[in-house]
């Protein structure tokens, strides 16, 4: 394993830790993407290191990123009810439940897997494979979707006044 794949897997698994403990954590469930982006940034700026060591962009490049970045659009989509949304002293929260989280991992481990089927061992000139490159980019996605259908849920609550007015009063799901 070269240093540019283990330095990519521990970025996305520490951007994975970050995200499960901040999903399980009662937080404000925010109307921007200020996160998203600058995280996003930093997945572009992976991937295009390892564009740069792979100059030929074959088909399996394209359909290991496209696919896994379908991938991550769904899975966001599927966690996003896993999340109990609520409003607090005014402000819209919200918190992950236990199958949140293992839904994140899954999350990380299918983008791997998915990687490994379907671009097998192609590598850029510094050893480090699409999957490892794309990993934190994959997590964006799935964040972005998940955060995104969050907040239509709430606003459509909100609007049929169905938006539990504490913690307490969000069923588990």
């Amino acid at each position: 394993m070269s240093s540019a794949t283990t330095a990519n897997l521990v970025i996305g698994l520490a951007v994975l830790v970050l995200f499960v403990s901040l999903q399980l954590t009662p937080r404000r469930l925010r109307e921007n993407y200020r996160l998203v982006i600058i995280l996003a940034i930093i997945g572009v700026v992976q991937f295009v290191t390892f564009l740069d060591g792979h100059p030929h962009h074959d088909g399996a490049i394209i359909a290991a990123v496209a696919g896994s970045l379908v991938l991550a659009a769904v899975l966001g989509a599927v966690r996003a009810p896993t999340v109990k949304i609520w409003r607090q002293d005014g402000q819209l929260m919200r918190r992950g439940t236990w199958l949140t989280a293992v839904l994140w991992v899954v999350a990380f481990a299918a983008h791997l897997g998915y990687d490994y089927l379907v671009a097998g061992d192609v590598t850029g000139k510094n050893g480090t494979n699409v999957g490892d490159a794309t990993v934190v980019l994959y997590l964006v996605v799935s964040l972005a979707v998940q955060r995104f259908i969050m907040l239509s849920r709430a606003a459509r609550q909100e609007a049929a006044g169905q938006l539990a007015a504490n913690d307490a009063q969000v069923p588990l799901r």
